[in-house]
């Protein structure tokens, strides 16, 4: 019983200490003061400052369009290469590639951010071009270290698989891309949704690589945010991170619910079967 109740205490002092900040956050973004310590009144005046921020909206919209783009291309690609990494049967080769994958995710981002950066330089002057980093320099160091995650989502699912499935499909008259699309893909489907998000998180969040890999004309959020801790931090930009928070529990929520009924309808289908 001492054991239990101990364990229970640990468990929600831990809780309070990865969510007590989140909350502290969440509560401050309505106060009517710009105090970070006082809670003067309950206010919606930094949500409404917050959307008259042309500069900060716009480097909303520039990180969505950048985090979508990196996600989505991701996903085909980790799909892909996860699909070409299950079908190897070199096991050597295999866990070769195993490795490389695993190396944009271990490799320090400041790393990964400055060899990114030398890369680029180093193609635009050889191709002489005017400015080396711009918008498409991002989207390809995002879609780099986005690629791994994806992969790592959807190599589980394919490895789960009913192998037999492809070739029933092709038996039945299907050609080997219809049969993916047909077979594979719904079944491999939780991890490529899974995949997806993590990309977009992650794309979403990510400030290293993207202030390194950055060209004038384009700002995200991460990095107008650290621009704006050179002079204040004003509250709105806590109504900006609790909306972003409560999008990606939102999407967090959508990974789990989907997870589930992909889970019911595999149960449903063993059960058919023994039947």
């Amino acid at each position: 019983m001492k054991m239990k109740r101990a364990s229970k205490i640990y468990t929600a002092l831990i809780m309070i200490f990865l969510f007590a900040p989140i909350a502290i956050l969440l509560v401050f973004s309505f106060n009517e003061a710009k105090s970070l310590s006082v809670f003067t009144g309950f206010s919606l005046k930094w949500y409404r400052e917050l959307f008259r921020d042309s500069e900060t909206l716009r480097a909303v919209l520039n990180t969505l369009l950048l985090a979508v783009s990196a996600s989505l291309i991701s996903t085909v690609m980790g799909t892909a290469a996860a699909v070409g990494i299950n079908k190897l049967r070199n096991k050597v080769l295999r866990s070769t590639l195993d490795s490389v994958t695993n190396i944009p995710m271990i490799n320090p981002d400041i790393i990964t951010g400055i060899s990114l950066m030398l890369m680029f330089v180093f193609v635009g002057r050889l191709f002489g071009a005017a400015t080396s980093l711009s918008f498409w320099t991002m989207l390809i160091s995002h879609i780099t270290f986005c690629l791994p995650y994806v992969i790592l989502q959807v190599l589980p699912k394919l490895q789960q698989m009913d192998q037999a499935l492809p070739e029933a499909a092709m038996d039945l008259g299907c050609t080997p891309l219809r049969a993916f699309f047909k077979a594979e893909l719904p079944e491999i489907m939780p991890g490529v949704v899974t995949g997806l998000i993590m990309a977009f998180t992650m794309s979403l969040d990510d400030f290293v690589i993207s202030y390194f890999t950055a060209g004038n004309g384009f700002q995200t959020l991460p990095i107008r945010i650290y621009s704006m801790t050179k002079k204040t931090v004003t509250p709105k930009m806590y109504a900006l991170a609790t909306i972003i928070f409560f999008v990606i529990l939102s999407l967090l929520l959508l990974s789990n619910f989907y997870d589930e009924e992909a889970m019911n309808k595999r149960r449903q289908k063993k059960k058919s079967k023994e039947k």
